[in-house]
């Protein structure tokens, strides 16, 4: 730890070249070296399966939850796991109530992946899905939270801007008029601190290839204690009960596993993926997250005030996330900058009328003014 409390650049656990400034985890993280190590050493079991014992099929998912439980204040009885944040919306969608002239709350411009779902359930039920925007989204939000809502849908920062949600606020009012609160934090889980007993959500998911900094097609699922009862998408051998014992597995059994494992993905236990993301997370765990969360916001913060020199504005850092920034300017953004900056070894993303930028403790200061100088040349 740096001397004033932020995290060092920590550059050297990744395997990223000296001349790119990867300022795009929001598009996707680059893989930990430890975390492409354990995806190779999983995978490369199954050359040898009869080294592969039954309990194994269990042990991996069961240390993967118990790491993004803690990381999340949950317990490991109430996670599952998923292969992308649209199955763990799915699995909400499938389970709560929605009902004739019902809402599901999102917000303008949210993630497709916690949206289709709302709309294909209500459509199928008489439902409409209303979406909210405005300068301060917590407001926004709060506002349109009446007795008309029966599910809130929401992120804790949004995708493309990185605007901020008040999620214990948002939590009170909807518990207040009958709503569930259904999140998707692939964009923040792991860089954004958040305390799921003090939210209380119906459902949690995220995604690992983003901030959480872990593989593709993996993904955690937060469901609480009095929704576990719910039906899964899947009905696989291992989210039974008795599943461990393989040679009873044709005493079929009507009863699954307890907590939120009835909602596990089939094939679980897939070593390559579960045994990265387990290796992500304890990462994630070892710098933490409120400190990940200050040392990138002072990032973010440091590139806000350059940028403004350049007629490029952010919203207030209060009202955004600290691990993203999203720069507008008056005269729009030029078509092709980001390929431009690009060529130049600069990596973000549009999105909408914003320029992205999203780094991780891999940043440096080199990468920042890599970026700016490149801005400038634009």
């Amino acid at each position: 730890m740096g001397a004033d409390g932020l995290i060092p650049c920590q550059r050297h656990l990744f395997d990223i070249p000296r001349a790119i400034a990867y300022l795009n985890c929001a598009y996707m993280s680059p893989s930990l070296n430890a975390v492409a190590e354990a995806g190779q050493a999983g995978a490369a079991r199954k050359r040898y399966p009869w080294t592969i014992r039954p309990a194994d099929f269990a042990a991996g998912p069961a240390v993967a939850r118990a790491l993004f439980a803690e990381l999340v204040g949950a317990e490991a009885a109430d996670v599952a796991v998923v292969p992308s944040a649209s199955y763990g919306i799915s699995v909400a969608a499938r389970n709560l109530p929605l009902g004739p002239g019902r809402r599901v709350l999102v917000l303008a411009d949210q993630f497709p992946s916690n949206l289709y779902a709302w709309r294909a359930r209500a459509a199928a039920e008489g439902g409409e899905v209303v979406a909210v925007d405005g300068p301060d989204l917590t407001a926004a939000v709060l506002g349109a939270l009446d007795d008309r809502v029966a599910v809130a849908a929401l992120p804790q920062c949004r995708w493309t801007d990185g605007a901020l949600l008040d999620l214990v606020a948002i939590g009170t009012r909807a518990r207040a008029v009958g709503a569930a609160l259904v999140l998707d934090l692939t964009q923040s889980a792991g860089a954004l601190p958040i305390d799921i007993g003090a939210v209380r959500p119906d459902f949690l998911v995220a995604a690992t290839y983003k901030w959480l900094l872990g593989p593709y097609a993996l993904g955690f699922l937060y469901v609480a204690p009095h929704r576990q009862g719910g039906e899964p998408l899947e009905h696989n051998w291992l989210n039974r009960a008795g599943s461990e014992d393989f040679a009873r597995l044709v005493d079929y059994r009507d009863d699954f596993q307890p907590g939120a494992r009835r909602f596990d993905m089939g094939q679980v236990a897939n070593f390559a993926t579960i045994d990265a993301g387990a290796a992500a997370l304890r990462q994630i765990l070892g710098w933490g997250v409120p400190r990940i969360q200050t040392t990138l916001r002072a990032m973010t913060d440091a590139i806000a005030a350059e940028a403004a020199g350049l007629g490029y504005a952010a919203a207030p850092g209060s009202l955004r996330a600290g691990h993203f920034l999203g720069l507008s300017h008056p005269d729009g953004l030029a078509p092709d900058l980001p390929n431009r900056l690009a060529a130049a070894g600069v990596h973000v993303s549009v999105r909408g009328a914003r320029l992205r930028i999203t780094p991780h403790l891999y940043n440096d200061a080199e990468d920042v003014a890599r970026l700016l100088s490149a801005l400038r040349g634009s």
